[in-house]
């Protein structure tokens, strides 16, 4: 048996991935809207900060920044996945249901690590805008319509045609760290 360690660092910087049970449904896509409204109604009531965030059809990558002397995004996680699961079976979306109870649409861990410096911050923020590219959803990262790379297109740190052909640096001595 695995034995998992998280990380807790209060007012820490993480990335995270987070996955569906079943990777061929397209679920965090086709209803973006119930997955905003149980991201808006977390942060409500237990803030966080969201450095980037890119949504794929069966899985999403994000950058949190923890507020100062807190550290529970499992508590964070678990509100997510709980009111977006919610939010869908309100919708009448059936889910399979899972033998424990509940429903089986989120794989049970998800992948998290504690961001170290800028560079660290600058590699992971980078990957989360290739992604679409990179699993071959879109051309170039500006045509992909669920990622903060739109945010940023917008405040100048990175062009309309990054992550078209390679994966261009951007320049965070702007504000001389991660925002």
């Amino acid at each position: 048996m695995v034995l998992y360690r998280r990380n807790f660092v209060p007012g820490g910087m993480y990335f995270f991935t987070v996955t569906l049970a079943d990777r061929r449904q397209h679920l965090l896509t086709e209803h973006i809207d119930l997955l905003r409204t149980a991201f808006r109604e977390t942060r409500n009531k237990h803030a966080f900060d969201i450095q980037a965030i890119v949504i794929l059809p069966e899985h999403l990558h994000t950058l949190w920044k923890m507020p100062e002397q807190d550290s529970d995004y499992p508590g964070r996680w678990k509100a997510i996945k709980s009111r977006f699961t919610h939010l869908l079976r309100k919708q009448g979306i059936k889910l399979p249901a899972a033998p424990e109870g509940g429903y089986r649409l989120w794989q049970r861990r998800y992948w998290e690590h504690t961001i170290r410096n800028n560079e660290d911050w600058e590699r992971h923020f980078n990957y989360i805008h290739y992604n679409p590219v990179k699993h071959g959803w879109v051309k170039q990262a500006i045509d992909w319509p669920y990622s903060s790379f739109h945010r940023y297109v917008r405040l100048g740190w990175l062009t309309a045609d990054w992550g078209s052909a390679e994966v261009n640096k951007i320049d965070i001595t702007k504000s001389g760290e991660y925002p």
